[in-house]
């Protein structure tokens, strides 16, 4: 396909496309807000020396279970894990700890160096399990439109290069809800591309759908029904090029880009059933 600026701008403009995405902002500020109580998480915790390079750590009350590493989204060039604590406690009632990261934005680094402090990120996870009660071979990754991606790169990460004494399962499955795994219509996005520079070569080199899944960990993925065509390609490409990862696609009919990463934490929306499953082994 070929692609013109008109076009990406249009159809990769979540908020010209959902003129009320501030008041979802504000909605997804204050739930974090009551979500970070006292005694229930661990904030700020440092797994990298610059100056986003940290997460916070909402541990289930039961020691030994699951670990779900959530990415946050924002075109990786804004929004923060303070945005996204909400995604927490539900998980976090059913055994399941969760750790919220951040991570560096464009312009100030490229999507490259978002990717490895990703990756660094979960392997410092996987190396405090024992300090902080869940079980490191249970750690699964879930993000949102650009944390999508970051998901899909993560279940690409060739781990025992990475360091030879981490194992090459070491993600053992993702949810990718909106995500962006093919990056060269971003490049043609100005708006975006004004900040992430990315290149021809840099899009394919950082394109999770032109690449092999690390192995056979199990993909769930979700897009609005509301949301473009572009991002209901994005979805479906993934499905396509990971078939044999891919164990669901879970429909969300009636949500738009920022509605449809609410259902993560619904317990009553197929798409938390989805996730509990993956978290429990049972996909």
């Amino acid at each position: 396909m070929r692609y013109t600026e008109t076009f990406c701008n249009r159809e990769y403009n979540n908020r010209a496309l959902v003129p009320e995405y501030p008041a979802h902002l504000q909605r997804w500020s204050e739930a974090s807000a009551r979500a970070r109580r006292p005694g229930d998480c661990l904030l700020d915790l440092r797994y990298g020396g610059s100056p986003r390079e940290s997460l916070d750590l909402f541990p289930a009350s039961r020691e030994g279970g699951p670990l779900l590493v959530f990415i946050h989204g924002g075109y990786w060039r804004s929004l923060g894990k303070s945005e996204f604590s909400w995604v927490a406690p539900a998980l976090v009632e059913r055994g399941v700890s969760v750790a919220v990261i951040d991570y560096d934005l464009a312009p100030a680094v490229g999507v490259e160096t978002i990717v490895l402090q990703v990756l660094r990120s979960i392997e410092w996870l996987w190396r405090q399990s024992e300090h902080y009660g869940y079980d490191a071979s249970r750690l699964f990754v879930a993000g949102h439109s650009a944390g999508g991606h970051l998901t899909a790169m993560a279940m690409c990460a060739l781990w025992p290069a990475w360091d030879p004494d981490l194992p090459a399962d070491l993600v053992k499955g993702g949810v990718a809800i909106s995500g962006l795994y093919d990056l060269e219509p971003i490049m043609h996005a100005s708006f975006l591309n004004v900040d992430l520079k990315l290149t021809e070569r840099s899009a394919m080199k950082l394109s999770p759908a032109w690449m092999p899944p690390a192995g056979d960990a199990p993909l769930v993925t979700c897009v609005g029904g509301l949301e473009s065509s572009e991002f209901a390609r994005q979805n479906a490409l993934i499905g396509q090029r990971w078939k044999d990862n891919l164990r669901a696609d879970v429909p969300a009919p009636g949500r738009n880009h920022f509605t449809v990463v609410d259902a993560l934490a619904e317990p009553e929306h197929p798409l938390f059933g989805a996730t509990l499953a993956l978290c429990s082994g049972k996909l």
